[in-house]
């Protein structure tokens, strides 16, 4: 069964439900209207007594552009970006995200609030704050528990495009398609098969355990990264780096 007329469609199958981001105009970005649709859906999987798990695809070629810079039903604000990914990793169900295309900005922390993921070889991702003017406040929540330090110190500061392999290796994902193996569901498929054999209650107390520190991050940075953020956004340094990127040129300080 599926839900249509909406921009995240929901799907049932033997115990998976499927959420598809279908935004295309904005490149699955995270407007008020799809961050609320989001939050819908998830509350309607948890109640489900069938659902042993959530799976989250996108239709198009990018999974999540992040902020949407145009909206103006606040979507995109701190508290509703950090209310949307606690909610991910607080949900009693396993959340897997199934990437196929391009991941920006916030659509990186969306797919790190999921618990288990698996990218496409035509995936690519890239943490692009900082060549705007602001910083990946927010979504360092569950993004920094989980990544390589490293390879977030680079990706954090340089905004530089990366794919599935490094991706994984970096901890951003846990599995990545390659040329031996480029179908993303034949790797999603043992691990789906998984969570249909667990029991309700042994899925939820497991993932109580591995989602411990992200929860601790939320609990101890939610007001401080909220502020950080509000206050990047509204910096002229942000004002001109928006612009710049609507305007599809380069920002005034690039040397």
């Amino acid at each position: 069964m599926t839900s249509t007329g909406s921009l995240v469609h929901t799907a049932h199958e033997r115990g998976v439900t499927t959420l598809t981001l279908d935004s295309p105009h904005n490149r699955n970005a995270l407007s008020g209207r799809l961050v609320g649709e989001l939050h819908e859906a998830l509350d309607r999987a948890e109640r489900d007594d069938a659902t042993r798990a959530v799976l989250l695809t996108h239709t198009g070629n990018t999974f999540c552009a992040g902020a949407d810079l145009r909206d103006t039903d606040g979507g995109g604000t701190p508290a509703r970006l950090a209310a949307l990914l606690r909610r991910f990793v607080e949900l009693r169900k396993p959340v897997v995200a199934r990437v196929t295309g391009h991941v920006r900005a916030g659509g990186t922390g969306l797919l790190a609030a999921c618990d288990i993921s698996a990218a496409g070889p035509d995936a690519s991702f890239a943490f692009t704050e900082a060549r705007i003017g602001v910083a990946p406040a927010v979504i360092s929540m569950p993004v920094l528990p989980r990544m390589d330090a490293r390879a977030a110190a680079r990706y954090y500061l340089t905004g530089e495009r990366f794919g599935a392999a490094e991706a994984a290796r970096a901890g951003l994902v846990t599995l990545a398609a390659d040329a031996e193996h480029p179908d993303v569901d034949e790797l999603l498929a043992p691990v789906l098969d998984g969570l249909r054999r667990g029991s309700p209650q042994g899925l939820a107390e497991s993932k109580r355990l591995v989602t411990a520190e992200v929860l601790r991050a939320f609990d101890r940075d939610t007001d401080t990264l909220g502020e950080l953020s509000a206050r990047l956004f509204a910096s002229a340094e942000a004002r001109e780096g928006m612009a710049a990127f609507l305007e599809r040129r380069n920002p005034a300080w690039i040397p």
